[in-house]
């Protein structure tokens, strides 16, 4: 059998190739691993892996690191804790399966019943309604997990996480949403403003909070967390709908420029809603 000593790392000694020349786990992960490189040659690899898995990570990324492999330097394991459910744990080897086809169905029975409590899509086709039920459903569960840091065990509760207030996916899906409806009533159409308008605070906190998304996409990737992107998305639609009850309602605003600023805050806010949203892999509906 081969063997490697890692006692000198911290690490213990470790199985690599049985007697019978069989391989075992980390044998098919260091070759996998020598594949992933010859075939894209790639400066950076993550494995998105339970925490579970955390010692074997550090097994394998020093092991390639022992046989000379430089690009193992690139290797990081993106290590996340579990999830429960109010009922228990959402680990199948534990003895209690969760079928995740289930939880989005689930998840979408809820979005429906919520959605028509607050009764604003009658307007909406069939098949529409399902869409939007679907988008919101499915955002929802994305969202709860995505907004806590990856390492951090979570309780996911479905109906909290279908809440059209707080830090949610379908809040933010809703404030998105609502900014379309607005600037559709008001026919809106780009156009420049002057530079020496007077500000609210609040009309001043937007500007300085959605000038900050370059650097909150790059401080997320750089940390490898969603969770970061998640909470920033979150924060500027809470922000929005702070500047929406401050201000009377925009598309009556009598004052031209300032109706463009306000339209033009508006529609810089959907955006970067969207978009983001998208990073996560969350849709925003045009409508809800």
């Amino acid at each position: 059998s081969v063997w490697i000593d890692l006692t000198n790392d911290g690490l213990d000694q470790k199985l690599v190739l049985r007697a019978d020349g069989t391989s075992v786990y980390i044998t098919q992960d260091l070759g996998t691993a020598q594949m992933k490189y010859d075939d894209f040659n790639m400066d950076e690899s993550l494995y998105v892996v339970g925490n579970e898995q955390d010692y074997h990570f550090k097994v394998l990324f020093l092991i390639l690191d022992k046989l000379g492999k430089t690009w193992a330097k690139g290797l990081h394991h993106l290590s996340y804790g579990m999830v429960d459910l109010p009922s228990g744990k959402m680990k199948s080897r534990e003895g209690t399966v969760v079928d995740a086809d289930d939880l989005i169905s689930e998840m979408v029975s809820t979005a429906r019943q919520k959605t028509e409590a607050l009764g604003k899509v009658n307007n909406l086709s069939e098949d529409e309604k399902d869409g939007l039920y679907y988008q919101i459903g499915m955002g929802a569960l994305k969202y709860f997990l995505l907004k806590v840091e990856p390492k951090k065990r979570l309780l996911f509760d479905p109906a909290e996480s279908i809440d059209f207030q707080g830090n949610t996916g379908p809040f933010i899906q809703y404030t998105h949403a609502r900014i379309k409806s607005l600037l559709a009533k008001a026919s809106y159409v780009t156009a420049k403003t002057s530079n020496d308008m007077a500000l609210s605070e609040t009309e001043s906190d937007m500007i300085i909070l959605l000038s900050k998304y370059p650097i909150e996409i790059e401080g997320a990737a750089k940390a490898y967390s969603p969770a970061t992107l998640s909470n920033y998305l979150y924060e500027i639609a809470k922000l929005f709908n702070k500047f929406y009850h401050e201000a009377p309602p925009i598309f009556k605003e009598e004052d031209a420029e300032l109706k463009q600023f306000r339209l033009n805050i508006s529609a810089v806010t959907a955006d970067l809603l969207k978009r983001g949203m998208h990073i996560l892999g969350i849709t925003v509906p045009e409508r809800m």
